[in-house]
C-alpha cells in the first residue's frame, strides 16, 4: 500500500477513517487494538487488510509525545488514503493468497 502525497490525494485516492486504541500503564504501551474501519464499499478482507496498516501506523506512534498518557487510553483517529488502482489491486492480492 502506498502513501500518496497530501496534495495530489483528492483525484485518484480514496480516504478511509479507522479508529485505534492503545493501553498506557506507566508511560508504557501495553496493548494496541483495533476499534472501527469506516469503509461501506470494502470486502471484509480489504477491512482486515487497512485494519492491519492502521495497527502498524498505531505501533509507530505509540510513543510520540502527544500520545502517550501515564495510565490510560488513547484513542487514535488515523486516516489511509489508498489510489483507487492500489485499492483494486488489493483485490487481486487477496485472490492470489486465497489460491493454493
Amino acid at each position: 500500500m502506498e502513501v500518496i502525497q497530501a496534495q495530489n490525494y483528492a483525484k485518484d485516492s480514496l480516504q478511509i477513517k479507522v479508529y485505534t486504541q492503545i493501553t498506557y500503564k506507566s508511560k508504557e504501551a501495553k496493548d494496541i487494538k483495533l476499534i472501527k474501519v469506516f469503509c461501506d464499499y470494502c470486502s471484509d478482507e480489504q477491512t482486515s487488510k487497512i485494519g492491519y496498516a492502521a495497527l502498524r501506523r498505531s505501533y509507530d506512534e505509540r510513543y510520540d509525545p502527544e500520545n502517550i498518557l501515564i495510565n490510560g487510553k488513547k484513542k487514535l483517529a488515523i486516516i489511509i488514503r489508498i489510489d483507487k488502482s492500489d485499492f483494486l489491486a488489493m483485490n487481486e492480492e487477496i485472490e492470489n493468497e486465497k489460491s493454493p
